[in-house]
């Protein structure tokens, strides 16, 4: 019988790359945070693991008729929000560095969460092929 990976780590890899990305946006705006004009971003996590929690089971929603609304929207553009300042700088950037800082550190402990539980998903694989 073969060992399907999808089935076998669900929906954690891509919860995994969904950290990933989160950190990329986090970055830029903690890179951007002097330049004039710059508007937060972040990611829809929730959304994002909806989404892949559909492509997973199955269970998406189809179009049957050209009319119908498209819900299949792409992961790059859908999933980025911008982020309404508590207090708005008057170049018009958005980005609080420490407000920033802090989802950042909080995405990298949750993304090493999320990895050691695959981790231990990969360990358990291993050894259940062994028969330990």
């Amino acid at each position: 019988m073969a060992i399907s990976f999808d089935k076998a780590l669900g929906i954690h890899e891509q919860a995994l790359q969904t950290r990933v990305k989160r950190a990329e946006v986090l970055a830029n705006n903690l890179a951007n945070a002097d330049t004039p004009g710059f508007k937060a971003r972040d990611v829809d996590f929730k959304a994002m693991m909806q989404r892949a929690q559909e492509s997973t089971s199955g269970f998406a929603m189809n179009r049957t008729d050209d009319r119908h609304m498209d819900t299949s929207l792409s992961a790059s553009d859908s999933s980025l929000m911008y982020r309404n300042p508590q207090q708005p700088s008057i170049d018009g950037n958005t980005v609080d560095a420490q407000a920033e800082q802090s989802r950042f550190m909080r995405n990298a402990m949750d993304f090493q969460a999320s990895f050691q539980f695959l981790n231990s998903k990969f360990s358990g694989l291993t050894k259940a092929l062994k028969g330990e």
